[in-house]
């Protein structure tokens, strides 16, 4: 009986060590900058609309950081449903961006669409599948998700990050950047919404990230 309850409570304790609570949950950090860098706020996409992606004004970036130098390619604003978040600790990519987020906007969001979708994450990838027919059309769910690289710039963006969990409703505020290390390593965002399998991920440098009310 009491080594029962024994292993009732270990397995309890493993448990909560790595539920999303636990202690042992996904601290998202900073990107390490070199010297002093800003992140300025690009337009903001209105409440629940498609993603709105912003035209470079001059002045903004190059983003200086320890693993990579970030080129900016245009303002990006996206308000939309977390489909699924997974985290990397290792690759040449998590040096920039400890998590993806897979996001959802327009029919994406809707818990009939979504509930008939099975949605996965793994190597910095975002894939879907169903049962029977498709629950919208699969070109309409391309251009209304996509998997999102997130870099955040500052502690803030971090910690809201590390937060966010599977369905809430997230604005993200930055750029579409790319990343051109010393040694030749290159990682280039998407520039569009349209698009599907390699390179089509968005590749974000945060400035802000916060989590509103659905």
């Amino acid at each position: 009986m009491r080594r029962g309850v024994a292993i009732a409570l270990v397995i309890a304790a493993v448990g909560w060590w790595f539920s999303p609570v636990g202690p042992s949950r996904h601290r998202a950090r900073a990107a390490e900058a070199v010297g002093s860098v800003s992140c300025p706020m690009p337009p903001a996409v209105s409440a629940f609309a498609e993603p709105l992606q912003s035209r470079l004004p001059s002045g903004v970036g190059p983003f200086r950081l320890r693993a990579a130098t970030l080129q900016p390619l245009a303002g990006f604003s996206v308000d939309a449903r977390v489909l699924s978040r997974h985290d990397y600790s290792s690759g040449r990519e998590s040096d920039l961006s400890p998590t993806d987020l897979a996001l959802g906007w327009g029919r994406m969001r809707d818990d009939a669409v979504l509930d008939r979708l099975d949605i996965s994450q793994s190597g910095r990838w975002y894939t879907y599948r169903w049962s029977g027919d498709a629950p919208i059309p699969p070109d309409e769910i391309v251009r209304s998700s996509a998997n999102m690289h997130m870099i955040p710039a500052n502690a803030a963006a971090a910690s809201a990050l590390a937060d966010v969990r599977e369905g809430d409703r997230v604005r993200v505020d930055g750029w579409l950047v790319e990343a051109d290390a010393p040694d030749g390593w290159t990682w280039r965002s998407s520039m569009s919404r349209d698009d599907s399998g390699d390179g089509a991920c968005e590749v974000i440098y945060v400035c802000s990230l916060r989590t509103v009310a659905r």
